[in-house]
């Protein structure tokens, strides 16, 4: 086994244990430390991948905002109205039904499938293509994509005045 498979298996495993946990576990504390190594796994897979700009949006985005934003809800939650957060584990049996089918299915899917192998490349950066593609050719859409969201960051923020007012 080559190396770069050994790093594979590893992150694989990190990313599944952990993903696991987020899922399995009664404390909401430990799903959400979990979920910070299910995000640095996939980070990790993306590198392998060779999609550096992926895995520095995963790193920036998910662990850097999403994350942060989901330990500082639950930490302040708990300490503001000292509640017990412990979440329980329902229809196990179903929900474990439900996934080994659709694995099975997505595992069908991957071995009937014909896989066009041909010469691959070899890893290169990608963020100064990503970074050209968004300031040149697609510029446009870009800036649209931006102002879509700003659009609705607006919008959810007068959603929100209007319930307090009333």
């Amino acid at each position: 086994m080559s190396a770069e498979a050994a790093v594979f298996y590893i992150f694989a495993a990190i990313t599944v244990a952990a993903a696991a946990i987020v899922v399995l576990a009664r404390s909401l504390i430990y799903s959400a430390f979990a979920l910070l190594f299910t995000f640095f796994g996939v980070a990790g897979l993306y590198v392998l991948l060779g999609a550096d700009f992926l895995a520095a949006t995963q790193l920036l985005v998910y662990v850097g905002g999403i994350l942060v934003l989901l330990l500082f809800g639950v930490m302040l939650t708990h300490k503001l109205y000292d509640l017990d957060l412990k979440s329980e584990v329902t229809q196990f049996p179903a929900a474990a039904f439900v996934a080994v089918g659709i694995f099975g299915l997505l595992y069908f899917t991957a071995v009937k499938t014909r896989w066009a192998v041909g010469p691959g490349r070899a890893p290169a950066a990608t963020t100064v293509d990503i970074g050209r593609l968004f300031m040149g050719s697609y510029l446009l859409p870009f800036e649209a994509a931006s102002v879509l969201l700003l659009v609705a960051l607006m919008g959810a923020a007068m959603i929100v005045r209007r319930r307090k007012d009333a």
